[in-house]
């Protein structure tokens, strides 16, 4: 399956206390924290200069929180979708990130009850692709791992950390290349 050649915003949730600490979430329904909340906050303040008609999010708290206080701000409702959730990392959840997940991405090493990368990145792609049909301009707000998967099918380095809360415009280049800009954030509020 390809990626549909059409812009969309995209939004990984708010911190966590896990990401804080450097654990591995996964599905593990781990809530925003202060920080998050603050973040998540401000994300939705600098996305109201753009004009989003749809958002489309994760099930898992962390993300449909966030998605959900961007569309207060927008006056907006929320699609969720499934497949947008984050990858179910098995034994490695609630464990500190590892030297694992470059072997993960390359698909040599799955952890024990993990998903494989390579179904992750179908399901991203089934998920964005169903969001980017949607009434445009579509903001989706999922997870860092379902991130890497968009990257690595849109061909640009997949094991690139993406910082919370950061509002990231995507959009096909000239040459079937994915190009990503990050919208400036609104001065601390």
């Amino acid at each position: 399956m390809r990626l549909n050649p059409i812009p969309f915003w995209f939004l990984r949730h708010g911190e966590t206390d896990w990401n804080a600490e450097g654990l591995s979430q996964g599905n593990t329904d781990i809530p925003l924290n202060h920080v998050g909340i603050m973040q998540a906050r401000r994300a939705a303040k600098t996305l109201s200069v753009v004009p989003i008609k749809t958002i489309v999010c994760s099930p898992l708290s962390r993300a449909k929180d966030t998605a959900e206080m961007v569309a207060e701000q927008l006056k907006l409702g929320v699609i969720v979708d499934d497949e947008l959730r984050e990858v179910e990392f098995g034994e490695q959840e609630g464990k500190p990130m590892g030297d694992w997940y470059d072997d993960w991405i390359a698909g040599t090493y799955t952890p024990v009850g993990a998903e494989t990368f390579s179904a992750l990145r179908a399901r991203a792609v089934s998920a964005i692709n169903r969001a980017t049909a949607l009434q445009a301009p579509v903001l989706v707000v999922a997870h860092g791992a379902l991130w890497r998967a968009f990257r690595y099918e849109a061909g640009l380095p997949a094991n690139v950390r993406t910082p919370n809360a950061l509002p990231l415009h995507v959009k096909p280049g000239e040459n079937g290349e994915w190009v990503i800009d990050q919208l400036e954030l609104v001065p601390e509020f």
